[in-house]
């Protein structure tokens, strides 16, 4: 599943009459990054949510042909925020474990080895990042390949993970955010992740944009 639902309002003017992840970097959408590598890495089934200027993330994705797979995209007629997106995504994306990725992120973290995580009794598996400078308090501690209590947080959460529907027990359909479900399954010892120290950005604010797109022609 790739979120696409935010309104992108830190990155405006820019998203004035155009959604986040469709925002280009060296002349691709974002959105388009993301469908390219999943398809390449073995993903048929990819569901997108959208909200804010939905149609243009509907027309952009159309039913999967062109990019390869089956895309199907969940209109929300106000965004639910990314635990509430999800849930009312679950009839599509079935009883088994699932792979989620934000759609305002861009990395060259390998997504094919999202689909290696058995999760077992575990209801989500995080990918992490070290803090960047734009939120040097952190989001989770890991020790052992488990994310723990702390008062203390080395590592921001990627928007990367597969999670089990398990996760979202008990949540009722409608408008809901994804960190107490995520405090919950720590709190009962269910909560893996692993750091990723290649490419990553938090596409979130123009400037950061730009950012990226001097990376990556610096790399072309």
């Amino acid at each position: 599943m790739i979120l696409a639902a935010g309104e992108g309002r830190r990155m405006r003017p820019l998203t004035d009459d155009k959604p986040k992840p469709l925002l280009e970097v060296c002349g691709k959408p974002l959105l388009a990054f993301h469908l390219e590598r999943l398809v390449a890495s073995g993903f048929t089934e990819i569901i997108v949510n959208a909200s804010y200027l939905g149609d243009q993330i509907e027309a952009f994705c159309g039913d999967g042909q062109h990019w390869g797979c089956r895309i199907d995209v969940v209109l929300e007629p106000a965004p639910l925020e990314t635990a509430g997106g999800i849930v009312n995504a679950l009839p599509l994306l079935g009883d088994e474990p699932f792979e989620v990725i934000n759609g305002a992120v861009f990395t060259d973290y390998p997504l094919g080895r999202l689909r290696s995580h058995a999760l077992g009794t575990e209801h989500a598996h995080l990918v992490m990042v070290p803090n960047p400078a734009h939120h040097p308090e952190g989001d989770f501690q890991l020790e052992g390949g488990r994310i723990v209590e702390t008062q203390q947080s080395s590592c921001t959460f990627a928007g990367l993970s597969v999670m089990s529907p398990q996760l979202f027990a008990g949540l009722t359909p409608g408008k809901a955010a994804l960190r107490p479900l995520l405090d919950r399954a720590i709190a009962s010892q269910r909560l893996t992740g692993e750091i990723w120290d290649g490419l990553w950005s938090d596409v979130g604010t123009p400037e950061r944009l730009e950012s990226l797109a001097l990376t990556l022609k610096d790399r072309s």
